[in-house]
């Protein structure tokens, strides 16, 4: 097993007595009777949830199915693989392909998350479909930018390769009785996955969502997954270390040490998106959240105020950053440790943290298998599609300023860019009341667009000492959209669009070349839905049009701060 080191300085005891709270109340033994009086009166979407702890097993069982279709993909002679999804549909893949790379002789797998055209776009121009496996996954078989995506591609294959064989180079993963299940049989699709219903998106990783593209890639399964059932049968002890991994985040936050910073080795640095996602859709409701800070640059001591939680998570022999993590354990700032073997150790981290996660939603006395607030971005963005079928056009942002190529809209009274954004972040200094900042990108990603973000949110950590998060567009909604409607209302909101240089449509259905709109009209759609359902529950938003030159004017706008 992996090894693992706490420091909790002064908080040591409060935790301790939660600790104890957790091994008289029996909460590990309930949590595998599937006992929803742990989180809930009611069982609504708890008892049909909460089949994630027998995830490992389960798969296990299912292994020869998985590798009869790597094997049969392979003969056939695909080189890529290319997956459709959104959350936990997508980033779990995104962390194998990224973390363990694709063995000789398997599938190049990349993922699909963005509805953003040139995203889409980017792999009409780089992927030959004659060798390309798409892959349709989505738990409910209802979601509009899978379902977008799969419209698009099985359109643009059956327009290359004709019908027939566009149908071969289509797999689907979906649960039983979905829409996309019915449409996959319709069009003869090459192989249906039918994941076990009662596990929700975010806790998918270790059934067919995350284990399939895993297998493409040729990752061994049968290790990974045994590495996942010891810590799984580790977490029904009362004093299992997942268990108490729960019981520090919650308890930590109560007090308010709530952003819950992950550090981890480059190798496997995606693994914070996925865990993002979990902790923030999983604990941010009712009022109250945990904030996962992933990706940050890792800062000196000065740099962060005593709301922080710092997750180390690296291999052995690998200590680039155990001086800072140190530094920070000295300034009094709790930190878990997490000492790797190998990158199959990621399979009992998968676990692992989803355990710890439903433990931290006792804590907090929250329901953590639900998600009430995604719908309502969801609602406006469907509104607004709506009003562009009706009228032609989207409804149309007001710009208070506009200057050297770009434009804000948001409530200032400033006449300046320069202190229309100070003014936003000087909210920052009102004591008590925002403590954290969240830049939403609705732009097409790229490395360099990434770095240029990344630069924009260092400055604003490091000038005012805050947390900082960043997330494209759409796929966010699918992650920590959940926690900014739904948490105490702590965040600010920087939401950033772009002329769209090209676009393009989408069909009505797969293998129709008629369209109502198309994926611009989409994400701009979903910019606006998210800006109005944040409005709407009270949150501070300014949206900044970054014109034709992304990188440039995020240059600019980092040199005001």
């Amino acid at each position: 097993m992996n090894l693992i080191k706490m420091f909790l300085g002064k908080y040591e005891n409060e935790v301790k007595s939660v600790l104890e709270k957790y091994e008289n109340e029996n909460v590990a033994k309930r949590i595998w009777e599937k006992d929803h009086t742990v989180w809930s009166d009611s069982p609504e979407e708890v008892t049909n949830r909460l089949d994630w702890l027998i995830s490992p097993e389960e798969t296990l069982s299912k292994i020869e199915e998985v590798n009869a279709f790597v094997e049969d993909i392979k003969s056939a002679g695909f080189t890529h693989a290319l997956l459709l999804g959104m959350g936990g549909s997508s980033l779990a893949p995104e962390v194998f392909s990224f973390s363990f790379g694709t063995k000789e002789g398997f599938l190049n797998l990349q993922v699909l998350d963005s509805t953003d055209p040139g995203a889409v776009l980017n792999f009409v121009k780089n992927l030959d479909p004659q060798k390309t496996l798409y892959i349709v996954s989505t738990k409910s078989g209802g979601t509009i930018e899978t379902l977008s995506f799969f419209k698009y591609f099985f359109t643009y294959c059956q327009n290359k390769l004709g019908k027939d064989q566009a149908s071969k180079h289509f797999a689907a993963i979906t649960d039983p009785g979905s829409g996309l299940e019915k449409m996959a049989k319709e069009l003869n699709l090459r192989k249906i996955f039918i994941n076990n219903p009662n596990i929700g998106g975010r806790y998918s990783v270790l059934s067919f969502f995350g284990t399939v593209p895993a297998a493409l890639l040729g990752i061994d399964l049968t290790k990974l997954l045994t590495n996942a059932k010891t810590i799984a049968d580790d977490s029904k002890n009362p004093k299992s270390v997942s268990g108490e991994i729960g019981v520090v985040i919650g308890q930590l936050a109560k007090l308010g040490r709530d952003k819950l910073t992950f550090v981890y080795s480059d190798k496997i640095i995606s693994f914070g998106t996925w865990v993002e996602q979990l902790i923030a859709e999983s604990t941010g409701k009712n009022g109250v959240g945990i904030l996962p800070i992933e990706s940050e640059n890792l800062e000196t001591q000065e740099y962060y105020k005593d709301d922080r939680v710092f997750v180390y998570t690296h291999f052995e022999n690998e200590n680039s950053l155990s001086a800072k993590i140190e530094s920070l354990k000295n300034a009094g700032h709790p930190v878990i440790e997490i000492i790797l073997n190998d990158v199959f150790d990621l399979g009992a981290e998968f676990f692992r943290w989803e355990f710890a996660t439903a433990v931290s939603g006792w804590v907090l006395g929250i329901q953590p298998f639900d998600q009430p607030n995604v719908e309502s971005a969801k609602i406006e963005a469907k509104a607004m599609i709506n009003n562009y079928l009706e009228k032609g056009e989207l409804p149309k942002l007001n710009f208070a300023i506009e200057e050297n190529g770009i434009k804000l809209s948001g409530n200032t009274k400033a006449d300046n860019l320069e202190n229309a954004i100070t003014g936003f972040l000087d909210n920052l200094n009102e004591k008590e009341k925002y403590n954290y900042v969240s830049i939403h990108a609705y732009v097409t990603p790229t490395n360099t667009t990434t770095e240029a973000l990344q630069n924009f949110r260092t400055k604003i950590q490091q000038k005012y000492k805050t947390a900082v998060t960043i997330g494209y567009g759409p796929r966010f909604l699918h992650s920590t959209g959940q926690l900014h409607k739904g948490d105490s209302g702590n965040g600010l909101f920087i939401q950033f669009t772009s002329d769209r240089k090209e676009d393009t449509a989408i069909p009505k259905s797969a293998g129709v070349n008629d369209s109502e709109f198309s994926f611009g009209v989409l994400v701009n759609a979903q910019l606006m839905g998210d800006r109005q359902a944040l409005l709407n529950n009270n949150r501070k938003v300014i949206t900044i049009d970054l014109g034709n030159n992304v990188n440039l004017n995020l240059e600019k706008l980092t040199s005001l701060i």
